[in-house]
């Protein structure tokens, strides 16, 4: 593999200035494959609330390498890390979106919902079954690392390098909170990312973080949250991705958007691509074709569905976690919504956030522990719980919000409705009915 430092290419980003590329970058980054990616959003629909929201899975698949190849600099002062492990650390890094469908992570949960299939699954094997295998052989890549590598999950390379790729202190978060706010014009995703990863070390291989960087850490994880309450769940960006997400899934059945068992077939659709795909759709006359087209032309022309409930609530109370972890009962509570509005239930859309408040780690669990490790003296390191510094404690879980949507026609009785049943008087008298 190509390690030289001489660059092959330069490109001007405007996070990080200048990322230089070289020759076994630039082929991956050159490919058509790999070239998709400027035609998928990183943000889906988001620029439809904020129009500067145009940037792309590219864009952040090479800020990504960029911030792994920095992480891979610093960690060669801890232990002894192998040109190897450095170019496969950043090759990962380059192709950890490169399974993503159309509108990115909106178009993961129709996936998961009709195949039971993530973006990993498919970023395997788009490596593995495509001429980007091809490259990496040329530069001497194993092709049986980087697929899992790219996703946090290779058991045959050390913890610290899946966490780098796709932790809670990854290069991935790294990049596209500091993207996403510049972009969409929100200050929150302005952390200090050099500092979090100069002070990288490692401990019982596991991605370790210096004690005096602690509050560079939190400002990561409350930045990540902001970003939630301010983009990622806004309630109008919401609003277009629930109409996406409810447009594709109608014409699945008959489009086969979620058919991947021809991975080149898959590749075809882009953001733009698929949405002309839906707004020209013959609908035969059928009902749901009829409805997700109708969906796609008012997302194209920014008719979207209101939010006509908002509810802020304790999502410890273990009623509240029911409805939060169970479909089944966010579709009881849609049901009767519809029936005492008297609309049809797909008019009616209850929406909660289903992504932890702090980062996944590598193995997909939400990042509960921090390992510190002492300036004054390397040797001595401690680990702790993430819940228990000052400010974490107050966000770690999810965010705790549960809306209602429907379209302007229904938007007056919906609403009636919707407060009789999770109005702060009936919310749990509505529980214990339907419970028992």
């Amino acid at each position: 593999m190509n390690v030289s430092s001489k660059a092959a290419a330069e490109i001007r980003d405007p996070i990080h200035g200048y990322v230089y590329i070289e020759d076994d970058e630039k082929d991956i980054i050159d490919n058509p494959i790999f070239q998709r990616l400027r035609r998928i959003r990183q943000l889906s629909g988001a620029h439809i609330t904020y129009p500067g929201a145009q940037h792309t899975r590219f864009d952040h698949s090479i800020g990504a390498m960029h911030l792994a190849k920095l992480a891979a600099s610093r960690l060669t002062h801890i232990i002894d890390l192998k040109p190897e492990q450095i170019g496969e650390i950043k090759m990962s890094a380059l192709l950890h979106d490169i399974g993503h469908g159309p509108f990115s992570h909106l178009f993961e949960e129709v996936l998961a919902e009709r195949r039971n299939i993530s973006h990993e699954d498919l970023t395997k094997r788009v490596i593995q079954e495509t001429e980007l295998k091809d490259i990496l052989l040329k530069h001497n890549y194993k092709t049986n690392i980087i697929p899992n590598l790219s996703i946090g999950l290779s058991q045959k390379r050390p913890l610290f390098m899946n966490e780098l790729v796709a932790g809670g202190l990854s290069v991935d978060t790294m990049d596209y909170l500091p993207r996403d706010s510049y972009f969409t014009g929100v200050e929150y995703g302005q952390v200090d990312i050099h500092r979090i990863i100069n002070s990288f070390n490692i401990v019982q291989d596991h991605l370790a973080l210096d004690q005096a960087a602690l509050y560079a850490f939190e400002a990561l994880m409350i930045s990540r949250y902001e970003m939630f309450r301010a983009v990622y769940f806004h309630r109008t960006v919401r609003a277009a991705e629930i109409m996406l997400i409810r447009a594709i899934s109608l014409a699945d059945e008959e489009l086969n958007f979620t058919e991947v068992s021809e991975i080149s077939r898959y590749l075809s659709f882009t953001d733009e691509t698929t949405l002309d795909i839906l707004i020209n759709l013959n609908t035969k006359g059928q009902s749901n074709l009829i409805e997700s087209k109708q969906i796609a032309i008012d997302y194209r022309d920014r008719k979207l569905i209101k939010c006509v409930f908002e509810k802020f609530v304790q999502r410890k109370d273990p009623f509240m976690e029911k409805i939060f972890g169970q479909k089944k009962i966010r579709e009881k509570i849609r049901d009767e919504i519809a029936e005492k509005a008297d609309v049809d239930t797909a008019q009616v859309y209850v929406d909660v956030p289903t992504t932890p408040s702090v980062p996944f780690t590598s193995s997909r669990q939400a990042l509960k522990s921090l390992t510190l490790v002492s300036d004054s003296d390397r040797t001595h390191h401690e680990t702790i719980d993430v819940a228990d510094l000052p400010l974490m404690g107050a966000i770690s879980g999810y965010m705790d919000i549960i809306r209602v949507y429907t379209n302007k026609k229904s938007r007056e009785t919906v609403q009636k409705a919707t407060a009789k049943i999770l109005g702060e008087d009936s919310i749990k008298s509505w529980w214990n009915r339907v419970s028992m």
